[in-house]
């Protein structure tokens, strides 16, 4: 079974998420949604709280999408899964950057990883999750841009 692994934090998870899950189904078998834990990074949702809620998103693939959240380094996670496949979404040339830049990282700590680049869907390029949360922030309607269950989340934190 060909599995990939999608990391990320997934704060949260947005529409084009969702559609690069969808699409990397056509080429694995099994996607792992790995929701990381970062210094860098301050979510506004507590990671159990995002696991259950991509759970509740992507629940539609059934056994085929798993979610789980980590905490230590991508390679080792990657290998403890069984793979050496890591899932990236591109949406602009300044991602390009950013992952071709981790790619290499990565592939320095584990030669044996290769990464799938996804260009993201014309339809979700310009969404990000740092947009949808600004602004649900200030009231405003992003039901296109996540699935129900994020919208309700954001709205309920006001």
């Amino acid at each position: 079974m060909k599995v990939v692994v999608y990391p990320g934090s997934f704060n949260p998870i947005t529409n084009g998420h969702t559609d690069l899950v969808r699409r990397a189904l056509n080429l694995f078998d099994h996607v792992v949604l790995a929701i990381g834990t970062s210094a860098q990074k301050d979510p506004k949702v507590d990671l159990a709280d995002r696991i259950d809620l991509c759970r509740e998103v992507l629940a539609e693939y059934g056994d085929r999408v798993s979610v789980e959240g980590f905490n230590n380094l991508l390679v080792d996670y990657v290998k403890s899964k069984g793979t050496g496949f890591i899932l990236r979404g591109l949406r602009t040339v300044t991602d390009f950057d950013y992952e071709f830049q981790m790619a290499e990282m990565n592939q320095s700590l584990d030669e044996s990883i290769e990464y799938v680049f996804l260009p993201t869907s014309k339809e979700c390029s310009f969404i990000s999750s740092t947009l949808v949360r600004e602004i649900a922030g200030l009231g405003g309607d992003i039901s296109q841009f996540v699935h129900p269950a994020v919208q309700r989340e954001l709205n309920g934190r006001g």
